[in-house]
């Protein structure tokens, strides 16, 4: 998709009319990591239905666009009421002016059609004040059953044009669905889209489960079941809903695992004769290897994308905190340093930050450091906010917020890499431990 852009914005200083956008002389990007962003106002009318029996899902799919782009706090969606122009026509030349006179910066058009149980979404977006199209005309196809997914693969493709960067909306979130009252909490895996739609339940809840992970291609999930009594890794195909154990030994409790980048390799920690390590296994020869060897808790690994190393939190130091050691074990370094405890570590896809669980004077928090350690900030602030996890392209988080008191319940929540764009996922029950797939193939 061309990357030609585009009328944006940048910081608190966002563009406001059509004056400040005309006198902008270069190509600009929404730059996300940057702190306050006035929304980029943007328009998406229905789109147009081409056969008789995709009007319903002409106009699904231009709500779920404008969801997910809305939904980023990048974007604001000039409301249908506002609009001058009507499109009837995917090849209908745009009237500029008229986007122009209700100040939408970029236009989204699409057309869909339906022949039996196949559904063709085509579609594409417009810089407004520079009356241009940002996008070649796309086309995506499928069954009638897929039009979310395809209207996620239209928002990605908007947002990859004007971020610059990869989107996340066509993902799935895999995590612990909790029922009943906070002292019989009964859990089991489900699987939705990012946005909480299309839940699917992948387990019952006759036992505990725990830390759901993703392989690295979606297809596979690794989580700690108590079914046996005590914890043990399990990992489940997703697809066929079909499971096996990973085991690590006759009465050996074995927990927080994690996938390798490369899919076949397991790091996970080891509670034997009291103690707690980090181990590795071979998935497919079920070949084990130590990766630490201390007296204190060591567990929570997560590697770097490359695949080279594993940051894990660690009570070596007298005090839960963060540390970065080889893939393959050794010498470890402390990158935590701030007060409080540290835990849950989280390697960014983009391999630039770890995110984590900070827990300091009674309150817990996620936030995000570099690799080093460096540059720490803390997004949240709650009673209890821990778990994060991290959209497929490293620039949102997703985490559990826990309510204080006997009758509080655990939700899901995401925030921006900034901080400024926290808001509920919806799930139709309590919610925790969410992990982010990457993007669907």
């Amino acid at each position: 998709m061309r990357k030609i852009l585009a009328a944006v914005l940048i910081g608190a200083s966002a563009l406001a009319g059509a004056g400040a956008v005309a006198a902008q002389t270069g190509p600009l990007r929404i730059e996300i990591d940057q702190g306050v962003i006035e929304p980029l106002p943007y328009a998406v009318p229905d789109f147009v239905p081409e056969t008789p029996s995709a009007a319903e899902h002409a106009a699904q799919i231009a709500r779920v666009v404008a969801a997910d782009l809305s939904g980023t706090g990048l974007f604001r969606e000039v409301p249908a009421s506002a609009h001058i122009s009507k499109v009837t026509g995917f090849d209908d030349a745009v009237k500029y002016a008229d986007w122009k006179a209700v100040n939408a910066q970029a236009l989204i058009t699409g057309a869909v059609s339906v022949t039996g149980n196949r559904l063709t979404v085509r579609f594409r977006g417009y810089d407004v004040f520079a009356e241009k199209e940002l996008e070649s005309a796309l086309q995506f196809s499928g069954t009638t059953g897929g039009w979310r997914r395809m209207a996620h693969k239209v928002a990605d493709a908007i947002y990859s044009e004007i971020t610059g960067e990869s989107g996340y909306f066509d993902s799935r979130v895999v995590y612990v669905s909790e029922s009943g009252p906070k002292n019989d909490r009964r859990k089991r895996l489900a699987i939705m889209d990012y946005d909480g739609a299309n839940v699917q339940y992948l387990t019952n809840s006759a036992s505990l489960v725990l830390a759901p992970r993703f392989s690295p291609t979606g297809d596979r999930v690794l989580y700690t079941s108590y079914e046996s009594g005590f914890p043990q890794i399990h990992v489940l195909d997703v697809g066929q809903v079909q499971r096996k154990i990973l085991s690590s030994g006759d009465g050996i409790m074995s927990f927080a695992p994690r996938f390798a980048p490369d899919g076949r390799t397991v790091v996970y920690s080891q509670t034997q004769g009291g103690n707690t390590d980090l181990f590795s296994m071979d998935i497919g020869t079920g070949g084990k290897t130590r990766l630490t060897s201390a007296p204190s808790i060591e567990t929570a690994p997560s590697f770097s994308p490359d695949g080279s190393q594993v940051v894990f939190e660690s009570d070596r130091s007298g005090s839960q905190q963060l540390y970065v050691m080889p893939a393959s074990g050794g010498e470890a370094r402390r990158i935590s340093f701030g007060q409080g405890r540290y835990g849950t570590p989280v390697w960014s896809p983009r391999g630039d930050m770890i995110a984590f669980t900070k827990q300091n004077k009674g309150r817990f928090h996620i936030g995000v450091m570099r690799t080093d350690g460096s540059e720490e900030r803390l997004l949240t602030a709650s009673f209890l906010d821990e778990g994060p996890t991290w959209a497929p392209n490293g620039r949102v988080i997703m985490f559990t917020r826990e309510s204080q008191g006997s009758t509080g319940r655990a939700l899901l929540y995401s925030v921006d890499i900034t901080g400024r764009n926290l808001k509920p996922v919806r799930t139709p029950d309590g919610a925790s431990d969410p992990a982010w797939s990457p993007l669907q193939q």
